[in-house]
């Protein structure tokens, strides 16, 4: 393209921006309604793309629910759909103590085989203070802080003797040492659960929230204390098994389950009866539900955009209508069929476009609302941003054409006759 080619193409783009503009500030309601259609179109999608990006992200940056190279063993699923699935897992057979044991000491290639299980609404107490009914009362090992992806912050843990005799010693998550010693130092102090004494011999660190959650509201008891005291017909605990290395996760997966389907004596053929619980499992659960949320977001997405699609050609096709005899003057003084093209065309991209940039604002600030909720960064989708605006171009030009070449195609002197 020459040089004058080119600069009458930039000064053609600039005046039509022009013209864009003031035909906007001419019909403020006309436009302001066709640029919502576009507006609340691209919002929905970038608004629901953003609040999942944040999710995906907070999980895939660090979630590590389990701890590294770690996986759960439980009789239900992470995620359970339906009634009918739910029958099924309760049917299962409760994982024992005596199974978690057995499994300990045939497993060879764990570096970790810890065990855990939780109950709520238990009284917990210190003299006259007590916790409140979101602090759970965990019972587990030695290993079992390891599985909280957390370390003792003072005191010391508890030991394999703890488990092996039962004994009533506890360790604090910082939210109930929050609420009952908010003023003296708990270690070797004896708190209450359900009326039974329990020693302080540790406090766990602080981790602070997730999901809006927080990680520290339990109270921390020798599992064997916990079975005996608190443990119900239907207990049925998890087992988290740390793999070595990344390297040998796989094959310590398969030795675990094939060691617990002949402790459990599952026939050869048949499926597990019991669940292995991983983080990529977690990731993956959660990619399949956010998938048909973004399908489900695109769906709507795509009507919206559609009738603001219609709208805009509505506008274009008025305003071709109103503006005849300024584009019989154009044509008069020199204005060639493809200026008259580039002119409404420039100006439905333009209106579509301010549409668009409206509702990906909107989109980012309403999807970050979740992050703001849940206590994690927020993140801006530029991929979606980007798709989100070459939409809205492509709507602009797809239901700016015909308006456009119908401008394009009208004879001067026509136009000029025009009132």
């Amino acid at each position: 393209m020459s040089k004058s080619k080119r600069s009458h193409l930039k000064n053609t783009v600039k005046e039509s921006l022009r013209m864009a503009l003031e035909a906007i500030r001419d019909n403020k309601l006309r436009s302001v309604l066709t640029l919502l259609g576009i507006a609340i179109g691209v919002f929905s999608v970038i608004g629901v793309m953003t609040a999942i990006r944040t999710l995906e992200t907070s999980i895939e940056s660090g979630l590590n629910v389990f701890g590294t190279n770690t996986f759960l063993i439980q009789k239900y699923p992470a995620v359970t759909i339906g009634g009918h699935s739910r029958r099924k897992y309760r049917n299962r057979r409760n994982i024992t103590y005596d199974q978690f044991k057995e499994l300990k000491r045939r497993a060879r290639l764990p570096i970790m085989v810890s065990v855990t299980d939780y109950s709520g609404g238990q009284t917990i107490k210190y003299r006259d203070k007590q916790a409140k009914k979101n602090v759970y009362l965990q019972g587990g090992d030695e290993g079992s802080l390891r599985t909280f992806n957390t370390f003792i912050g003072d005191g010391r843990n508890i030991t394999a003797h703890d488990v092996e005799f039962s004994r009533r010693v506890t360790v604090l998550g910082m939210d109930a040492v929050d609420q009952m010693f908010p003023f003296e130092d708990p270690l070797g102090k004896i708190i209450t659960i359900n009326g039974i004494g329990f020693t302080v011999v540790g406090i766990a660190e602080r981790k602070g929230k997730m999901f809006g959650q927080s990680q520290d509201n339990y109270v921390l008891i020798p599992i064997t204390t916990y079975l005996q005291r608190y443990g119900k017909r239907w207990t049925s605990l998890a087992i988290t098994v740390e793999a070595p290395s990344a390297e040998l996760y796989d094959k310590t997966r398969d030795e675990v389950i094939g060691i617990l389907r002949m402790i459990r004596k599952v026939p050869p053929g048949k499926e597990n009866d019991f669940e292995v619980v991983s983080n990529a499992q977690l990731i993956e659960t959660f990619g399949q539900f956010t998938g048909g949320v973004k399908l489900f977001a695109l769906a709507i997405s795509i009507i919206a955009l559609l009738v603001a699609g219609i709208g805009i050609m509505n506008i274009m096709l008025v305003s071709v209508s109103e503006r005849i005899k300024e584009i019989g003057i154009r044509k008069a003084i020199g204005a060639t069929r493809r200026d008259i093209l580039i002119q409404f065309l420039t100006e439905a991209v333009f209106l579509s476009e301010f549409g668009g940039i409206t509702g990906v604002i909107l989109g980012v600030l309403g999807g970050n609302l979740v992050a703001m909720a849940f206590n994690i960064p927020a993140v801006i989708p530029l991929d979606w941003v980007l798709i989100g605006l070459a939409v809205c171009s492509v709507i602009g030009v797809g239901f700016g054409i015909y308006p456009a070449y119908r401008a394009a195609k009208l004879d001067p002197i026509t136009s000029l006759r025009y009132e």
